[in-house]
């Protein structure tokens, strides 16, 4: 077994040894859903009598023909949703912080673990499945999704399932000038979206989602419910870009809202390679990080295929859109770009001026003459596809050579595509370790590779795929630790094999995603969390498994 590592050799003993036994008992099953059954029945009554009957909130496989159309209904990535990996013993979806409380003492109790869907956008399906044979109890916080808006203190609070569109949608009914610096993909939950961190298109002037949080509601491995004063500042601390599932369940958030001007203006700029795109990326690496704050320029690259090209010839080629949100009008952003980058020969007609939640459409790949209610849709109508993605961030601008070589590749992969993003601006001037997120100064742009496909069976390849590209990249990026980004979760980084998972195993990944603020969320873990109730394949380990 000499190079295999000790994560996976405990996983053979498991299969050897164990996993029989689970066989020959999975009778004793029934008896452990009824056993979580009468307590959450007794525990929810006890916290907050209240008439919603259980068939509502908990649902099982056996007992109820919603269970399958509520585990897929936020489910956005097709490798988890016909897999062989553990399913849900149960489904809960509260309506009630009873309900949550409920549910993390009666699976503590009788031996089953937590996992917390607050919107399904989960790159590894860690959420609501489990690469283990634990059972374990599905927190799926569907109907948990108030948002209250108070424009006197500008503020929101916001229940975890809320998407960010809905948030983005209730601000604009209250206010045409404030919104909120999260991400531009409407569907996406806040309550692992915040917890990772949380970066879109007016991070470059207002900083992440986590770095607005000002107080919190989290129910705790005990049940107890705690906001920011009983909580502690470590905790408040690590919830915010730490991923709050190892610490808790986060209810809910209270937010600071931020100024937009009641127009902006988006342009959008696209170059083939052979149409010089490559002179203005190059550019762009030196300049973008630099631009004033209120200018959000990211790149993003892409196949395409060329209907006008020579016969017998290929025709595909890398098509690399230069796309921006500017906070103000038209006559102050030409002046601003003709001044850092000429180049790109920024016209009136490439712009279009609008208010902020068209923004928020346009950057969401909707109609900007869509009735901004379409952001309350659920479930999305976009097609579900398999998708894999890997992260990277940049310090100093990357050789032509460098990306010369990528592009090949990507010309192997029709659908594949990167999103660069320019950082600087507030990102340059908060801390590292003001909140877990260390991403910030001396980082120039962020990378997210991402591959698609439409069949099950061509599964292996794309992944290969991806994992070449991501090593091919390893000389350009960052190093020591090649940093990641939480919200990009990659169980290729490593991946935690259960309770006991040690220090020196979980810090492979977490190096790469914290940093030295590591150190201090282990710290964190093992204070609130002592016995690892928390758990997930990238949770924060407990220091008592210190090698």
């Amino acid at each position: 077994m000499m190079g295999i590592p000790q994560c996976r050799i405990r996983h053979y003993l498991f299969l050897l040894f164990y996993l029989p036994f689970i066989w020959l008992s999975s009778s004793s099953y029934s008896l452990q859903a009824e056993s979580f059954l009468e307590c959450f029945n007794s525990t929810s009554y006890y916290y907050s009598p209240q008439s919603i009957p259980i068939s509502k909130v908990v649902f099982t496989s056996k007992s109820s023909a919603l269970f399958s159309s509520l585990l897929q209904s936020s489910i956005k990535n097709l490798r988890f949703l016909n897999t062989s990996l553990q399913k849900p013993l149960f489904l809960v979806t509260p309506f009630h912080q009873s309900h949550v409380q409920s549910a993390i003492v009666c699976a503590n109790k009788k031996g089953l673990q937590i996992r917390v869907r607050s919107g399904g956008h989960d790159y590894e399906g860690i959420s609501y499945v489990s690469s283990d044979q634990s059972q374990f109890i599905l927190l799926d916080f569907i109907n948990f999704r108030s948002i209250d808006i108070d424009m006197k203190t500008e503020t929101a609070i916001v229940e975890a399932g809320a998407t960010l569109g809905e948030l983005y949608y209730r601000i604009a009914e209250k206010s045409p000038i404030h919104g909120f610096p999260a991400g531009s993909c409407p569907t996406v939950g806040m309550g692992g979206h915040v917890g990772g961190g949380g970066f879109g298109t007016l991070f470059r002037k207002y900083g992440l989602a986590a770095d607005n949080v000002i107080d919190a509601k989290i129910v705790d491995v005990n049940g107890r419910i705690m906001d920011r004063n009983s909580m502690g500042e470590d905790l408040f601390w690590a919830i915010r870009g730490g991923g709050g599932a190892s610490f808790g369940v986060i209810l809910s958030w209270k937010l600071k809202l931020v100024y937009v001007p009641s127009n902006v203006t988006v342009f959008v700029v696209q170059k083939t390679l052979e149409q010089g795109a490559i002179h203005l990326f190059q550019k762009w690496q030196r300049i973008a990080h630099k631009l004033h704050e209120d200018l959000f320029l990211h790149v993003t690259m892409g196949v395409i295929d060329e209907q006008n090209k020579t016969p017998n010839m290929s025709s595909k080629t890398i098509l690399i859109s230069f796309v921006s949100l500017f906070l103000g009008r038209i006559e102050r952003l030409i002046p601003l770009m003709n001044s850092h980058f000429p180049e790109l020969g920024l016209e009136r007609n490439n712009c279009t001026e609008m208010s902020w939640i068209q923004s928020v459409l346009f950057f969401a790949g909707i109609s900007i003459e869509t009735p901004p209610k379409v952001l309350l849709k659920r479930p999305p109508t976009s097609k579900m596809l398999f998708f894999k993605a890997k992260s990277d961030f940049v310090i100093s601008p990357i050789p032509q050579i460098g990306f010369e070589g990528l592009w090949t590749k990507m010309l192997e992969e029709e659908a594949s595509y990167l999103i660069l993003t320019p950082y600087g601006g507030k990102m340059r001037q908060i801390s590292d370790f003001d909140t877990p997120f260390p991403h910030r100064k001396g980082n120039i742009f962020g990378i997210q590779y991402m591959v698609t496909w439409e069949n099950a069976n061509e599964t292996y390849r794309h992944l290969s795929w991806i994992r070449e590209v991501y090593d091919y990249m390893e000389p350009y990026v960052s190093k020591h630790p090649r940093a990641a980004y939480l919200n990009y979760r990659d169980l290729d980084l490593g991946r935690n094999c259960g309770r006991n998972t040690s220090y020196e195993e979980a810090k492979v990944w977490g190096l790469k995603y914290y940093k030295s603020n590591f150190d201090r969320l282990v710290r964190v873990k093992t204070k609130v969390d002592p016995l690892n109730f928390f758990w997930n394949e990238q949770s924060i380990p407990t220091s008592v498994y210190h090698s």
